[in-house]
């Protein structure tokens, strides 16, 4: 969530409820309501419609999605180098048929779409 938030800026929590992958719906109310409470993420009434909230990060929130970032490289490098050598477009074949038709697969289709 926090690096989405960062990626994107402010988001609607149903906006925010398309780029899940973990989450199931569309609806991410209690994961918003736990992370709102902790700190990172605010919720700001829209200005025009008080019906509509948006969600965005807190200066702390900010922080920890730059940390977030950070460790999601060292991720990625790990996963690099365990790759190396293997046929990946092969695998990459296995894992879209296996992924996408799921719930999580659209989501994350979505959201690399996006970036």
């Amino acid at each position: 969530m926090l690096r989405l938030l960062q990626q994107h800026g402010t988001l609607s929590l149903s906006g925010l409820g398309q780029f899940l992958v973990c989450e199931s719906g569309t609806n991410p109310s209690r994961l918003v309501d736990r992370v709102v409470a902790a700190g990172p993420v605010e919720r700001r009434t829209d200005a025009e419609d008080r019906r509509y909230v948006h969600l965005g990060l807190t200066p702390a929130g900010d922080r920890l999605a730059t940390e977030v970032a950070g460790i999601e490289e060292l991720l990625y490098a790990g996963m690099d180098a365990a790759c190396e050598g293997l046929d990946t477009d092969a695998m990459l074949t296995f894992l879209h048929r296996f992924i996408d038709p799921l719930p999580s697969g659209k989501a994350l289709t979505k959201r690399l779409d996006l970036d």
